[in-house]
Order: structure tokens, then C-alpha cells, then sequence
């Protein structure tokens, strides 16, 4: 799977620069408007309301916070490095979501289809020139197909959910932290402090994230010399964890490299988070373009 785009300018006037808004603030710039609240009438990302996925996706952070630890991970990436189960096209890979339905999700039960297209169409209206986040938008969870049987039927814990360093400790603002009480990690005192194994500024490159399609996605991209810019394969790789790009916990580890990358992610989130819809895309209809920025 190979995607070949232009490295984008990131050289803008200071006139003409979006604004990277704090986690809290819901005005985005030019047309898309941010919902008041998700499909079930609830806060985006409230994991206390009584909605009818509450008790399914809390499952799903308890399994993972208890089996996601520093052994498990360095296991699935050996595993998977070789990319050697399904080869396919971009496209055939998005159409293969429509099977896909997020457990961990609390604001959304539609085919994970939607969900990227969704994302893609809202940043292309207030970002009509930078089609690398287009494609970005498009291709940034396509690895939650981990989930079928062709690429290996991994439970939704080890594929879904926001992600979380392994090899230091658990901060407590990861969504369900209490969880990690039971995982095998947290007593380890190699990996229960501040640092762990790490160096303060080692860079996020260097530290060893919860394994699923985040880093999976990150691993089949570089793998096949992706020509995107590094901001985009640091939106692929870290658009799930929430604790840094929300909440700011982590950033001890960034390098300066990773600071600089994480303006373009929080600029993605909005998109990521806010423009989930029971209101679906016409996919035929927007296909060609996407298609157009593959084959580019």
C-alpha cells in the first residue's frame, strides 16, 4: 500500500495560519460546525453517560487496560511487521470498514466507512489545499480491519480504544484509568515511574505505544515508503492518544520535532472527534477524488 503525495508547504504567513485551538474549544475555522452534542444526544467522549453503549465500551477499556502491557506489545509488533497477510489497494481496504463497527466508541455505532469519509469530507471544506490531510483523514483508521479474519481477528481491545505509552507509568487521565490497577505493568517497578524506561525529550518515535490500528496503520505506511509528510504519519500513529494530545500528559517524551507534528494533530482531532454523524456520506459521489489523491 503505497501513497504518494507532496511534501506540504508549512512555511505560512503568519497572516495566513490557522489557529491550533486549546482541547476545549469547540470553533473551528471555515464551514464545519461542531455539533452540540453526539448521535445519542450525549457530550462527545462522556464515558459516564447512561447511553446504550456505555456498558460495551467500558468492557472493551477494562480488557484492554488490563492486557495492553510492554511484552504484549513488543509481540504484536514483531507479528505484524512483516505485513505479510492481505494485499490490496487503499480503496478495496476502505470498503472492507463497512464490516467494521468501533466498540469503543461512545459517540458512534455507524460502519467505520463513514467515519473516515466523514472526517476527510469536513477537514477538505475548511482545508481545500492541503489534500495530504484529505488523504490523511481518509486512510488514518483503516487499520481496524486487525478486526477480520484476514488480517488475523484480533479482539476490538487489541485494535480500538485511545493509546497509551507502555513502559512508564499509567497517567490518570486515560479514559477508564482505574483499569490498569490489574494490569501486570502497573506493580512492575521497571515501568511504573514517571520515565520508566525512557529519557526525558527521547522523542514519541522511541517509546513503545498500546498496540492496535493506530500503530499498525503507521507500521504498513512506512513500511511501504509512504511519500506523506511526517505530520501525517505522526496524526496516523498518534491520533488515539488522547492523554497527550487533549490532556498533555506525556509531553516530557515529545522531541521537537514531535511538538511542531502535534499542531497538526490537534488540528485533525476536531475533525477526527466532531464530525461523527448518523448523516452519511455518499460515497460514490465523493470516491473520484479520493481515488484521484491515491493514484497522485
Amino acid at each position: 500500500m503505497t501513497v504518494l503525495i507532496e511534501q506540504p508547504e508549512f512555511g505560512i504567513e503568519e497572516k495566513e495560519r490557522r489557529t491550533v485551538a486549546d482541547s476545549d474549544d469547540l470553533v473551528l475555522d471555515g464551514e464545519f460546525v461542531v455539533p452540540a452534542n453526539n448521535s445519542y444526544g450525549y457530550s462527545f467522549r462522556d464515558y459516564d453517560a447512561e447511553s446504550e453503549r456505555k456498558e460495551r465500551v467500558e468492557e472493551l477499556y477494562r480488557l484492554s487496560h488490563i492486557n495492553q502491557t510492554y511484552d504484549f506489545v513488543k509481540k504484536m509488533r514483531e507479528a505484524y511487521s512483516a505485513l505479510d497477510r492481505v494485499e490490496m489497494s487503499i480503496w478495496e481496504c476502505c470498503e472492507l470498514l463497512n464490516e467494521v463497527v468501533d466498540d469503543s466508541d461512545p459517540d458512534l455505532d455507524e460502519p467505520q466507512i463513514q467515519h473516515l469519509l466523514q472526517s476527510a469530507e469536513a477537514i477538505r471544506k475548511d482545508y481545500p489545499d492541503q489534500d495530504w490531510l484529505h488523504l490523511t483523514a481518509l486512510i488514518h483508521d483503516l487499520g481496524k480491519v486487525l478486526i477480520l479474519p484476514s488480517f488475523g481477528g484480533l479482539p476490538q481491545w487489541a485494535v480500538v480504544g485511545d493509546t497509551f505509552p507502555l513502559g512508564c507509568g499509567f497517567d490518570p487521565s486515560i479514559v477508564h484509568y482505574e483499569h490498569f490497577k490489574s494490569n501486570p505493568d502497573h506493580n512492575n517497578p521497571a515501568y511504573s515511574t514517571k520515565l520508566g524506561v525512557y529519557k526525558e525529550g527521547c522523542g514519541l518515535e522511541n517509546v513503545l505505544m498500546s498496540w492496535g490500528h493506530d500503530d499498525y496503520m503507521y507500521l504498513v505506511a512506512k513500511e511501504n515508503k509512504t511519500t506523506l509528510p511526517s505530520a501525517a504519519l505522526f496524526i496516523i500513529r498518534y491520533h488515539s492518544f488522547y492523554a497527550l494530545h487533549t490532556s498533555g500528559a506525556y509531553n516530557y517524551l515529545m522531541s521537537d520535532e514531535d511538538a511542531e507534528n502535534l499542531k497538526w494533530l490537534q488540528i485533525f482531532n476536531k475533525y477526527d472527534l466532531y464530525s461523527k454523524s448518523i448523516v452519511r456520506v455518499d460515497v460514490e459521489k465523493v470516491k473520484p477524488y479520493y481515488i484521484s489523491l491515491i493514484e497522485k
